[in-house]
């Protein structure tokens, strides 16, 4: 495919690569966001995870987050060797029940502003028209 001046046409917008491309800048954004509460998006999903299910398993969590029971395991350690969430059923043989604690719940409220702060940048009335326009399809597809 060629233009009247013979120059290639642009290709073909690939929806997974845009997609792909603006994930990864809003992974960035949001890292450097936690970062100063010592925090990783990945690190809050489990911590999110957590603190809907109260009580969930290491398995459970593992699913939720598609990662290994070994990768929860050790950041569930990290996580509770930072205060930020417990095992009430720590026994050898004994099913977890993990949940979040007072300083942990304290830490996901700064985590949802600062992910409320990223989202107004990337998404919000003064961000570029097609990020903008972005953002109010996922929160319209996932509203209600």
């Amino acid at each position: 495919m060629s233009s009247e001046n013979d120059r290639p046409a642009p290709p073909t917008t690939s929806a997974s690569i845009v997609v792909l491309t603006l994930a990864r800048k809003v992974e960035t954004e949001l890292n450097a966001a936690l970062a100063p509460l010592d925090l990783t998006v990945s690190r809050l999903g489990l911590l999110g995870h957590i603190a809907a299910m109260p009580g969930v398993s290491f398995s459970e969590l593992a699913r939720m987050s598609g990662i290994t029971v070994q990768s929860v395991h050790t950041a569930v350690k990290a996580l509770a060797g930072a205060g930020l969430v417990r095992d009430t059923t720590a026994r050898a043989g004994s099913a977890s029940a993990i949940e979040v604690t007072p300083d942990g719940a304290r830490l996901m409220e700064q985590a949802r502003a600062a992910v409320a702060t990223v989202d107004e940048r990337l998404f919000g009335e003064s961000a570029d028209p097609i990020q903008r326009q972005v953002g109010d399809t996922i929160r319209a597809a996932f509203s209600g």
